[in-house]
């Protein structure tokens, strides 16, 4: 396959990464777009929509730059804009929802959980992150921005936000509950650490939503915490992604759409690997 600078895509090896496998592609093709545009507007994608999805889990996963991507990989600026396109449309969310069902399926669960367990965690900026989306977390001394997640009871993602690391954990939380919301009408219980004041329970309230506060059992040895272990757990799987280690994104929802991706690559792994199933 050529590219849009007339050479050759690289075959000579492949990443170490490991690129999808023709199971794990059958599971989420479909929700690929075909189309340049929106919909069926625009051109058919010029690059095979699977190299593509493959670079950018190449690029979370090893953190490499953009322009660092290996030539066996479509040409960078096209995976770019094309992660940036998938990530603001909402596409990453879609591939981890279909996902996430079916293993909560294959557990013997609804496919719409019914709890959920919140947690934020501070990132640092790098000098690409614009001061409007950047902030200091003076509690953990982090200058960059704060993502917000909720998870089901078994560690998957139900939603992700990301803001400037200023930004209170009430005023995050309300937001990535309300985005849960969305995808699952039986949410009834939230589990969530201190940090979450008054407000956010009483919006929670709000929603017929109870949401109960996990404090720690002691202040000075590490102790597993009952329900707040899970969302800790999922963070641990994601930053082994070293792209999330540090935030590089202008637009956070950029960044989101890397959190889902890579998620979505733990999902793939755990419906076709019987090893990790």
């Amino acid at each position: 396959m050529m590219g849009s600078n007339d050479k050759p895509i690289a075959t000579t090896w492949r990443s170490t990464q490991g690129d999808l496998t023709d199971e794990e592609w059958e599971l989420i093709a479909d929700l690929i777009p075909t189309y340049s545009g929106n919909g069926r507007m625009g051109r058919p994608t010029k690059w095979a929509k699977r190299d593509i999805v493959n670079a950018i889990f190449y690029v979370a996963a090893t953190g490499c730059q953009w322009r660092a991507l290996p030539p066996n990989y479509p040409h960078w600026n096209t995976v770019h804009r094309y992660h940036v396109r998938w990530s603001e449309n909402g596409v990453w969310e879609r591939v981890c929802e279909r996902l996430r069902e079916q293993v909560r399926e294959r557990e013997g669960r609804d496919a719409q959980p019914s709890a959920g367990v919140i947690d934020a965690r501070s990132v640092r900026g790098a000098s690409t992150v614009t001061s409007p989306t950047r902030g200091y977390d003076a509690g953990k001394k982090v200058s960059g921005r704060k993502t917000f997640g909720v998870v089901d009871t078994l560690g998957l993602l139900m939603a992700v936000v990301v803001v400037a690391a200023n930004v209170s954990d009430n005023v995050g939380g309300i937001a990535a509950v309300e985005r849960a919301r969305n995808h699952t009408s039986r949410l009834k219980k939230i589990w969530c650490d201190g940090g979450f004041k008054k407000t956010f329970v009483s919006s929670c309230g709000a929603h017929h939503i109870s949401a109960e506060v996990v404090n720690k059992i002691h202040d000075h040895r590490f102790e597993v915490l009952p329900r707040r272990w899970v969302v800790e757990r999922t963070w641990s799987w994601l930053m082994n992604n070293r792209r999330l280690q540090v935030d590089y994104e202008r637009n956070p929802i950029v960044t989101e759409g890397f959190v889902w991706a890579a998620h979505a690559r733990l999902l793939l792994r755990r419906l076709t690997d019987p090893a990790i199933g």
